[in-house]
C-alpha cells in the first residue's frame, strides 16, 4: 500500500488550499456496506493504527485538525465516512448507529487484519464506535468518545437550528448553516469562518440518513458497562448539547468497567477537536502514548 509522505502534511487546517493538500495525501480505500460501497481515507505506514468515527451529517473531515498531529506522532490513521455520509453508501438493514457497527468493523477488518487498533468516536461516531468495542473486544485496545450523545434519556438542550432544506437562495442557505455551525458546534465566533462553513454545509446536505433514534436514548450509557478496554471522554466546556445538564457524563461513563477519567477543554464547543484542535490534540496524543512502547 502506497503512502505519501508525512513531510506532504500541511502543518495546520485554516484553508480550503491546506484543506485539498491534507486530502491529497490521503490513499482512498473502499470496502463492503450491502450493495455499496464504505469509503475510508487513510494516511500513514506502519504506526499503532487509529481508527477516527467522524459525527452526524458530517465526513471524515470532521478530523481535518488532528490527522496531521496524529501521522507525524507515528500512528497510522483510517478515517471512514460513516454509512450515509460523505462518500459512503447508507447500510442496507439499519441505518442508525448500531446497524452501521457491524460495516465499519468489517470494514476494519478488511484493512487490518487481525491487529489491534485505538477507536476514537465524536459525537455519533462514539456510539458507532462503542458497539465496535463491544463487538470487537480482542481488536480495539482503548476507546475514546468525544462529546457522546445517548448517556441518559432524560432530554438536555436543544439548540435551535434553521431549516436549510427548501431554500433556493444560495445566501439564504449559506446563512442558515452558518447560524447552525456556530449555534450547534462551535463555541466562538472567531472559530466561524468562510471555508469551514463551506465543508459544513456540504457534509450536512449530503447526510442521507434519517432523524436517528438512539440519539435521544442513553443507549451509550446501556452498552459501556459491556466495553472492555479502556476509556476515555473528552468534550468540549461549552458544548451545546450539554449546557446545564455536564453533571450527567462522568456518571455515565464511569459505567465502562475501565474507565480513566474525562478531560473538559475549556472555550470549545461540541466540535471541541476542531475548535481546540491544539489542546484536543496534546489530550488525545497522551491517551494514545499510554503504554505504547508495550504495543510496538
Amino acid at each position: 500500500m502506497a503512502f505519501m509522505t508525512t513531510h506532504t502534511l500541511p502543518d495546520t487546517i485554516h484553508s480550503e488550499t491546506e484543506f485539498s493538500r491534507l486530502l491529497a495525501t490521503a490513499t482512498r480505500k473502499e470496502t463492503p456496506c450491502g450493495q455499496g460501497k464504505l469509503v475510508w481515507r487513510i494516511w500513514g505506514q506502519g504506526g499503532i493504527p487509529v481508527v477516527l468515527l467522524h459525527g452526524g451529517s458530517g465526513s471524515w473531515a470532521h478530523w481535518v485538525r488532528n490527522i496531521g498531529p496524529l501521522i507525524k506522532a507515528g500512528y497510522s490513521v483510517y478515517a471512514p465516512d460513516l454509512p450515509g455520509f460523505g462518500e459512503s453508501d447508507i447500510a442496507p438493514d439499519n441505518f442508525d448507529a448500531d446497524g452501521q457497527a457491524g460495516w465499519v468493523a468489517q470494514g476494519i477488518g478488511q484493512l487490518l487484519g487481525r491487529a489491534s487498533y485505538d477507536l476514537v468516536g465524536f459525537s455519533f461516531g462514539s456510539m458507532v464506535a462503542t458497539f465496535i468495542a463491544v463487538q470487537s473486544p480482542a481488536q480495539v485496545s482503548r476507546l475514546v468518545v468525544i462529546g457522546a450523545p445517548a448517556l441518559t434519556d432524560v432530554p438536555g438542550p436543544r439548540p435551535h437550528l434553521r431549516n436549510w432544506r427548501g431554500l433556493d437562495s444560495a445566501t439564504e442557505r449559506y446563512q442558515a448553516h452558518k447560524h447552525n455551525l456556530r449555534s450547534l458546534m462551535l463555541a466562538r465566533d472567531e472559530s466561524v469562518h468562510d471555508d469551514i462553513i463551506a465543508q459544513y454545509a456540504r457534509d450536512a446536505e449530503n447526510d442521507r440518513i434519517p432523524q436517528r433514534r438512539l440519539f435521544t436514548t442513553d443507549i451509550m450509557r446501556q452498552t459501556l458497562p459491556d466495553v472492555r478496554c479502556p476509556v476515555w471522554g473528552i468534550w468540549g466546556a461549552e458544548d451545546a448539547l450539554y449546557q446545564g445538564c455536564e453533571a450527567t457524563i462522568v456518571p455515565a461513563l464511569s459505567g465502562a468497567p475501565l474507565f480513566q477519567g474525562l478531560t473538559r477543554i475549556p472555550s470549545a464547543g461540541h466540535w471541541v477537536q476542531y475548535e481546540a484542535a491544539t489542546l484536543f490534540n496534546r489530550h488525545l496524543l497522551a491517551i494514545l502514548d499510554t503504554n505504547r512502547q508495550s504495543r510496538e
